[in-house]
């Protein structure tokens, strides 16, 4: 084997050479490193040290003495694990030695320290490897006082200022903790929402200093109401309160102290210089913790609370499925009322008018139905209130007469010899909400159907005091060959004076005038006396009378005698489909 040039003495100096001047690099390095951070850690005002790779304090600064109660002696002399109290925790001792050794490149906690005087102090702790790598830095800052004020700042916007109570947002911030079941138990929560009777008379009276020392009173009554079983009050807003029942052992939980609240508010309160005296409606809701969201537990209790003042307030009311079901029903009815116009899901049945001397069918009065594709088919009185309230009545009521000429005409043109009056009812908003007038003049102009066989039914307290555009619509109509009768005559003003002057054809009954007529056995003097005079009065106005809700032939043979003109009712037919009409026809 050969021998490299220049003999085996000259390689191994040669690397020995190299080892050292690589070591000497080294430490030249690190002091250097050590001379930076010390000018540069020595005038800083954060605690702060370098630590070498065992974990030893190299050097720190007087900021970091300062804080942990130490000497520059003890700093040195100890780990710096055993100064941030890290040994006893096997968790955060593992990762600081992981930075140590590289296997980290930084650590960043929050731990509590015990100085060197005994006292303890929260502390943030950094460590990470120093610019050059031969060493560590080491940065320790005190967050007690920060910690507190944001405590401090936090408990402020947690609270409501006027009453001290917990607020809004904290009040959610515990229901929705008390909705999660983690330990498998199943506990069930109690609310009591409530709001104060006659606050706002108060506040605009005598005004908002009253009213905010008024609501610290209320805030205390609540209080002492809520202590005896551990319960939370908050204020919502305004004169809004809740309490909030965890773990709550059943309804009969939440609505005792929905009583004993009420009892404590119906003491006067002294504020002021003034006597109050005031009380609450308070909606009640107790129901399974699991399945439950914050956001629908409000919206029930909000419901509940809306019942307790609808039911006369001052009192407690609690939440019923069955009628929030209505409800639900009635705002999802309301949603869709006019998309379901535009889709069709509306059809009329019709019931006969027949004359009580002769038994012919003379007309028929259009009731609108809604097949709902959820709820089924639907009688009027669970949409036309919705609809009348909301403005959809004029597009329902435009498609219901628009329909109900076009059968009309059908029926007229398939049996001349027997022409009938079809009855569409008209609601008050139709009136002065669309140009009802033109709208009749249009669809009597599409269908061809003769005006002489229109009849619009409007109610006795729509066209009482009639004057401006439903009276101008009205004589209009009139003048159009509209015939003009007024429903359920007899519930509102009866004023056939006034009715006089109206364009008026004809009276229909109401319904509750013809209840005397059910049995001849026991017959009622007083209503057949009453509609005896209704009709000669209305006949010697040159109008005719309509019997509503004829059940029996008992019914329809005494108004008969005393002179009612048609009858309408169960005795003669249920509203039916055009087809069955038409076989009547035929």
């Amino acid at each position: 084997m050969g021998v490299p040039a220049g003999g085996p003495g000259v390689g191994a100096e040669s690397t020995a050479q190299v080892i050292t001047h690589s070591h000497s690099s080294a430490r030249r390095s690190a002091d250097t490193e050590l001379r930076d951070y010390r000018a540069a850690f020595a005038i800083a005002q954060s605690a702060m040290a370098l630590l070498a790779p065992d974990g030893t304090v190299l050097d720190a600064n007087r900021a970091l003495g300062t804080l942990l109660g130490l000497s520059p002696e003890r700093l040195t002399a100890e780990g710096a694990a055993s100064l941030l109290g890290l040994t006893g925790d096997a968790h955060a001792r593992g990762a600081f030695h992981d930075v140590l050794s590289g296997r980290r490149d930084r650590l960043r906690c929050t731990r509590r320290i015990t100085r060197g005087d005994g006292a303890a102090l929260r502390a943030e702790i950094t460590l990470s490897r120093a610019a050059g790598g031969a060493a560590l830095l080491l940065s320790v800052e005190d967050v007690g006082e920060r910690d507190t004020l944001r405590e401090q700042l936090r408990h402020l916007r947690m609270h409501d200022p006027v009453t001290r109570l917990p607020n809004r947002a904290l009040f959610f911030e515990r229901l929705t903790d008390a909705c999660v079941t983690t330990d498998g138990r199943t506990g069930r929560i109690g609310l009591c929402y409530l709001d104060l009777d006659g606050f706002k008379a108060v506040n605009d009276t005598l005004g908002h200093r009253v009213g905010d020392a008024l609501l610290a009173a209320v805030a205390r009554r609540l209080l002492s109401c809520a202590e005896p079983g551990g319960h939370l009050v908050a204020r919502l807003g305004g004169d809004e309160f809740v309490l909030l029942v965890r773990d709550s052992t059943g309804t009969g939980q939440a609505t005792e102290l929905a009583e004993s609240v009420l009892t404590a508010l119906q003491r006067p309160f002294d504020v002021a210089g003034h006597r109050l005296a005031v009380s609450a409606s308070i909606g009640v809701v107790e129901r399974e913790a699991a399945g439950s969201s914050a956001t629908g537990l409000m919206q029930a209790a909000d419901t509940t609370l809306y019942w307790a003042k609808a039911d006369g307030k001052a009192r407690w009311t609690l939440f019923d499925p069955e009628r929030n079901e209505h409800r639900m029903t009635r705002q999802a009815l309301s949603r869709t009322l006019r998309q379901a116009v535009e889709r069709g899901e509306f059809v009329l049945d019709y019931q006969p008018l027949v004359a009580l001397d002769s038994g012919e069918l003379r007309g028929v009065e259009a009731l609108v139905r809604w097949e709902h594709p959820h709820f089924g088919r639907l009688a009027p009185n669970r949409f036309i209130g919705l609809a009348e309230e909301d403005g959809s009545i004029v597009q329902l009521g435009r498609w219901v007469l628009a329909e109900s000429c076009r059968q009309a005409r059908a029926w007229q043109q398939a049996y001349p010899a027997a022409p009938l009056t079809v009855s569409v009812n008209v609601a008050v908003r139709q009136v002065w909400d669309s140009d009802l007038v033109a709208d009749v003049a249009a669809i009597l102009a599409q269908t061809g159907l003769p005006p002489r066989l229109l009849q619009l039914e409007l109610t006795e307290s729509a066209v009482m005091g009639s004057a401006g555009r439903p009276l101008q619509a009205l004589h209009a109509l009139h003048e159009m060959g509209v015939r003009i009768a007024i429903d359920d005559f007899g519930t509102g003003y009866s004023n056939l004076a006034y009715m006089s002057r109206l364009p008026v054809s004809a009276l229909k009954l109401d319904g509750s005038f013809v209840q005397g007529f059910r049995s001849a056995e026991h017959p009622n003097p007083a209503d057949e006396t009453i509609v005896e005079a209704l009709v000669e009065l209305a006949h010697r106005l040159g109008l005719t009378v309509t019997a509503e809700c004829v059940e029996n032939a008992e019914q329809a043979e005494r108004l008969r005698r005393i002179g009612c003109d048609t009858g309408q009712g169960w005795h003669y037919s249920r509203p039916v489909g055009a087809e069955a009409i038409s076989r009547l026809l035929a």
